[in-house]
């Protein structure tokens, strides 16, 4: 990796830098729209020029000229190896086919399980305080992708030493717990958040403070935290983005829709002029 870092960035390029870097060159990759797909395309224009990206509509190995906006977004078949079903996508998935799925959940708990189905508060799975949209292909990937990299916020309310529900499963009861349940897939490998990167024990598989974000404290981390985390003996400072990492993810997002406000007072002209521009631009990056 160069050290050539950029002067000049924001916290949303520096976690878009830090998920690129979780991706090998070569890897086959079930990313999210947003932030996950983001880093993907900056890992394959950079460090991984043979990853491959598949979204969950169906498509494999898309390149494409503009930003993507959803699942459905035609953006997501460009240049594709191959268009194809949601289920098939998903039994390949359940098959082994994928190196790396990125996932995120309402709240996460010390062995990486994930909660997208309900807050509980005082009640219950039947009487929750709050219902959440569910699991969507987020199962699916926790149990079945070779690793699995979460992006979620840190906030006390989301990181929880016990989830109200698992509606993803990461190492369940930590030590081989998902062995023991057979799931097929290696669990996750990382957290991603907006100050710092947890990871896992490799024995106990509980999560562990990794790296702090430039002028990020270790005590406001752990005043985020509901469980007593535990810090690395070799505490580092998360790499910051380099130059050209920033370049490519602002000529990916130039309209600021992942990176920024760019939703915020998006017209419909706005968005043709901005899918136009990125056209010309993203078919002279790729």
């Amino acid at each position: 990796m160069s050290n050539d870092y950029a002067g000049d960035y924001t916290l949303q390029e520096l976690l878009v830098a830090a998920s690129a870097r979780e991706i090998r060159d070569g890897d086959v990759v079930f990313a999210g729209v947003g932030v996950p797909s983001l880093g993907v395309l900056v890992a394959k224009l950079t460090h991984a020029p043979n990853l491959i990206m598949a979204m969950e509509s169906g498509s494999i190995g898309p390149q494409p000229y503009r930003v993507i906006l959803g699942i459905g977004d035609n953006a997501c078949v460009e240049n594709s190896i191959c268009t194809t079903s949601l289920w098939r996508l998903f039994s390949d998935q359940q098959r082994g086919y994928f190196d790396v799925g990125m996932i995120g959940g309402a709240q996460v708990d010390k062995y990486g399980n994930l909660n997208s189905t309900a807050i509980f508060g005082e009640g219950d799975y039947y009487t929750p305080a709050s219902r959440l949209p569910g699991s969507g292909g987020a199962n699916d990937i926790a149990n079945s992708a070779k690793r699995t990299i979460i992006m979620l916020p840190l906030q006390k309310r989301r990181f929880l030493e016990r989830v109200d529900y698992i509606t993803s499963p990461g190492y369940i009861t930590g030590f081989d717990a998902r062995e023991r349940l057979g799931l097929p897939g290696g669990g996750p490998t990382a957290i991603i958040t907006n100050k710092c990167i947890f990871r896992f024990n490799s024995v106990t598989k509980e999560a562990y403070l990794d790296s702090l974000h430039p002028g990020v404290s270790v005590e406001e981390v752990k005043a985020e935290v509901s469980w007593e985390l535990q810090v690395s003996p070799e505490l580092k400072v998360t790499e910051p983005p380099t130059a050209e990492e920033v370049r490519i993810t602002r000529i990916l997002d130039a309209g600021h829709i992942y990176t920024g406000n760019g939703l915020k007072g998006l017209t419909f002209e706005k968005y043709v002029r901005m899918l136009e521009d990125s056209q010309t631009i993203l078919q002279e990056l790729f």
